[in-house]
């Protein structure tokens, strides 16, 4: 009886999660016909397949090499959950209305008429988007999701806005208020009109975008993404591209280049997450977007960032090697929904992939990889 009631409560839910068939066709990657240009062999692609199979989780994967397939790994089609590479994807659809004036950076939260049933204090209402954007508003309350960093989150009125970086998504979710309050328009169907058609999206259909609501925590929902690793692919392709799409410029060059802008420098972010000079992976902050500063001292992965979502969700862009890499954990529903314990790919264990695999000077035997 315990099992048939479990059966009636979830079933429910499994079916509303599922995914809805794509809204139209969209355009497939040309892949490369040829490694010879490529920097890479048929044996250096394969010990790179063995090697996720055997050691890590990943559900799916995509390495873009001069804007061609290089690699596919899993079933690069399956829609499922990004996490906060969602962030990455807001800071992209902010641009072109900062630009025109709709968004102002410098506008307070206050002035825009963001508040929470609880009530925002005199000083938590004058913290600016750019603050909110970069994580630096001073509120530290808890948001609707999880990323509530408790160990760096600090005492409500004990700095101003935009003085300290914590990672909270309240700040990231009141992005996304700020962004339909101030544009007038849902955040998915953004995503659609900014990227989905223009880059011909293989997967989408806005069915499949669901905001998450807990009133009791804040006003402010979580606008969760959902995309196969194949689109996740066109969205770093168009960073890397900066802003450019068959000849049209959907993001100027110079949004771009403000979300690529150190804003929380690599010190501040070392001593969040306890490392230091001497960790092999090491990165800063911009508008959004995760800046690599050093991984082992290599230099191919000098000017390279990327979109990082929890469970091993990735959008990974390398200027020097010309690539992207899009990477999925699928998560398990009964892990999202706090049922179970997850088995995900952790940054370190991503970026140690891409370095053992994908750097120039890479070479083809077996890799154990350590945490550094």
């Amino acid at each position: 009886m315990r099992n048939l009631l479990f059966a009636f409560f979830i079933l429910p839910f499994v079916f509303g999660c599922s995914s809805h068939r794509a809204q139209f066709k969209g355009n497939a990657f040309e892949k490369h016909t040829s490694l010879t240009k490529t920097g890479f062999t048929q044996e250096k692609l394969d010990s790179l397949n063995n090697f996720i199979k055997q050691n890590l989780t990943t559900t799916s994967m995509v390495v873009l090499k001069d804007g061609k397939v290089l690699f596919e790994y899993g079933d690069v089609t399956e829609i499922s959950f990004i996490a906060s590479c969602r962030k990455s994807i807001l800071s992209m659809l902010y641009g072109k209305y900062v630009e025109n004036g709709t968004i102002d950076l410098n506008e307070t939260i206050g002035e825009i008429g963001i508040d929470e049933d609880m009530g925002l204090t005199a000083l938590e209402k004058t913290a600016r988007v750019h603050d909110i954007i970069n994580s630096r508003s001073g509120v530290f309350l808890e948001p609707v999701n999880g990323g509530y960093d408790k160990e760096n989150i600090l005492k409500r009125g004990s700095v101003k806005p935009g003085e300290y970086f914590v990672y909270n998504n309240w700040d990231y979710n009141v992005a996304g208020s700020i962004f339909e309050i101030k544009t007038g328009k849902n955040i998915y169907k953004a995503m659609e009109e900014q990227l989905a058609i223009p880059l011909g999206f293989q997967n989408w259909n806005i069915k499949n975008q669901k905001k998450k609501y807990k009133r009791s925590k804040s006003r402010h929902p979580a606008y969760h993404m959902y995309l196969s690793v194949l689109d996740m692919a066109k969205i770093g392709q168009l960073m890397l591209n900066r802003g450019k799409w068959n000849g049209k410029q959907l993001i100027s060059e110079k949004w771009i280049d403000q979300m690529l802008t150190v804003v929380t420098p690599v010190e501040t972010v070392n001593k969040r997450y306890k490392r230091n000079k001497k960790s092999a992976f090491q990165f800063a902050y911009g508008n959004m977007w995760w800046l690599v500063d050093n991984i082992k001292q290599h230099p191919d992965f000098k000017g390279a960032y990327h979109a990082s979502g929890w469970g091993g969700q990735f959008i990974t862009v390398i200027p020097k090697l010309n690539m992207v890499i899009a990477h999925k954990h699928k998560v398990p529903k009964l892990v999202l929904w706090g049922l179970k314990r997850g088995n995900d790919v952790p940054g370190w264990q991503y970026w140690q992939l891409l370095y053992d695999f994908l750097r120039t000077d890479a070479n083809n035997t077996t890799i154990k990889q350590e945490k550094k």
